[in-house]
């Protein structure tokens, strides 16, 4: 019975840890806008936004074991369908989200094919070419994309009932489509969908095997990606309000990876890890050489990952572990009793059987005939 009252009470603590630990960060994730200046309002929407795009980067490579490089090109594709949206046809930029959401979607089934013949580095160097011929195509569609300049639209206003400036509205709008994509991704990975996704990542022959549609759960693993990367670019358009070819060159798509790979793949809140080193490290790297930020960049990409090998999501449970592991030698040793002395005869030893007692010191004892003996004659 005290077994299951600890048991309970181990478990209302963690609940109750849980709950604060949510709490608080629910409560800091709030107020970040009131209390920071503008333009790191701002770069927090742009890894809020981030993390949508990683969520579903996270769901294919973390979670279907799929490499894709093209990442990016899904990114360009939501924001430029909100971009031709807000500028030529002036729609509101709220019926921006679903339009831009269902059309990577229908691009990522399409792109979804390949991945039913390929896997490894060939799928990665189809997703890349995708990556890499779309900025120039979109240039080349000069009278819907605006070609190499681009297109400038209207940033997403503050109603006048909210009071808030323009930086924190966009922060909230943006944190709310953040939270709901992320809870999307969560019970995505706990359905069938996401069981399936795991099986095929870890055995495809003992997944088929097992009544899981390779064909179909492979389309659907780039379809979800592709939407989320979709909203994400959706979003970096009513941020910015401005796109261009030369902003989503393929050098995203390797940044995107690279930040999901530091932050830790298949895990719920390697996205938002790997989003915040998206947006601040290659800012340091900037700061710390201007000659050649990029050589800074990939210094900081090795460090992580030597001290991180599984991201920056796994690093506190390598870290427990590592303590957990030391803490039996860095233990004081029991004071030893008369009976595990060195010097004391131990009464048995472990594995060579029962232990024997000593022969009796009394003549009379050792003369005494045992239990079943013959009788003794003369002679004896």
């Amino acid at each position: 019975m005290s077994t299951v009252t600890a048991t309970l009470g181990t478990d209302r603590a963690r609940h109750l840890g849980a709950a604060l630990t949510v709490l608080l960060a629910a409560a800091l994730t709030v107020g970040a806008p009131f209390y920071f200046a503008p333009f790191q309002v701002f770069q927090l929407t742009m890894v809020l936004l981030y993390a949508v795009a990683l969520a579903g980067l996270n769901l294919l490579v973390g979670f279907g074991g799929q490499i894709s490089l093209g990442h990016g090109a899904f990114f360009a594709a939501g924001s430029y369908t909100a971009a031709v949206m807000l500028d030529r046809y002036d729609t509101g930029h709220l019926a921006t989200l679903p339009v831009a959401a269902a059309g990577c979607f229908l691009l990522g089934l399409g792109f979804g094919v390949p991945a039913l013949r390929l896997r490894g580095l060939y799928l990665a160097l189809v997703t890349l070419s995708f990556a890499v011929f779309l900025p120039p195509l979109l240039k080349r569609l000069e009278p819907v994309t605006g070609g190499s300049m681009g297109l400038t639209v209207d940033k997403l206003r503050p109603p006048a009932w909210s009071g808030l400036a323009e930086d924190q509205w966009m922060y909230f709008v943006v944190l709310a489509v953040t939270a709901v994509a992320l809870l999307l991704a969560r019970n995505l990975l706990r359905s069938r969908v996401g069981r399936a996704l795991l099986a095929v990542r870890d055995d495809e022959s003992a997944a088929e095997v097992l009544g899981v549609r390779l064909s179909l759960h492979k389309t659907l693993a780039f379809a979800w990606s592709a939407m989320f990367a979709g909203v994400a670019g959706c979003l970096y358009t009513w941020v910015i309000g401005f796109v261009s070819p030369d902003s989503f060159s393929f050098v995203l798509s390797i940044t995107l990876l690279a930040g999901l790979v530091v932050g830790g793949l298949g895990s719920l809140y390697g996205p938002l890890l790997g989003a915040a080193f998206v947006m601040y490290v290659p800012s340091v790297s900037q700061d710390v050489s201007e000659a050649a930020p990029g050589v800074v960049f990939g210094l900081l990409i090795i460090t992580v990952m030597f001290v991180a090998p599984t991201g920056l999501a796994g690093l506190p449970g390598r870290v427990l572990g590592a303590v957990a592991r030391r803490l039996p030698r860095t233990t004081a040793t029991p004071e030893r009793t008369p009976e595990t002395a060195p010097d004391a005869e131990p009464e048995s030893r472990a594995g060579s059987g029962p232990a024997t007692t000593p022969a009796p010191a009394d003549p009379a004892v050792a003369d005494a005939e045992p239990v079943g003996a013959p009788p003794r004659t003369e002679k004896e």
